[in-house]
């Protein structure tokens, strides 16, 4: 673990009784976690705007029935097969299915691949989450 540097932070009165109900019902110790893990998010999405590499879930529920949806959507994984890691199938209902596409890769590759995946026709509703590798947290 890095050493650790004490720093004050000045923050308004009422901000502050916010902050600290918000890390207590999530469960945190203490501030000083909480502000390392917000420092850590705005790092992730300092690397994801910058086009950096990233490790990413799209979640996609689409319509089944849908003329060759199924057929498109691992097509663009196979094309894509040096982002894409894994797939995980599941059958919500006799209509709707649900994929969760886990992938790596440049941050604007990555988007790129989901954007094209979640245009598709049949794709009702997705959602793409990108993170920071871990590299350098």
């Amino acid at each position: 673990m890095a050493e650790l540097v004490r720093t004050g932070v000045s923050i308004e009165q009422d901000l502050l009784e916010k902050f600290d109900k918000v890390i207590a019902r999530r469960g945190y110790g203490n501030r000083s976690e909480a502000l390392r893990d917000l420092i850590r998010e705005m790092l992730v999405s300092e690397a994801v705007n910058a086009n950096k590499p990233v490790v990413a879930t799209l979640s996609m529920v689409y319509d089944h029935h849908r003329p060759e949806l199924s057929n498109k959507l691992n097509a663009a994984q196979h094309r894509h097969h040096g982002n894409v890691l894994a797939a995980t199938h599941v059958h919500l209902d006799e209509n709707n299915c649900f994929e969760v596409v886990i992938m790596k890769g440049l941050a604007g590759e990555v988007k790129h691949l989901a954007d094209h995946m979640l245009s598709m026709r049949g794709v009702k509703h997705g959602k793409l989450v990108m993170t920071a590798t871990g590299k350098g947290f």
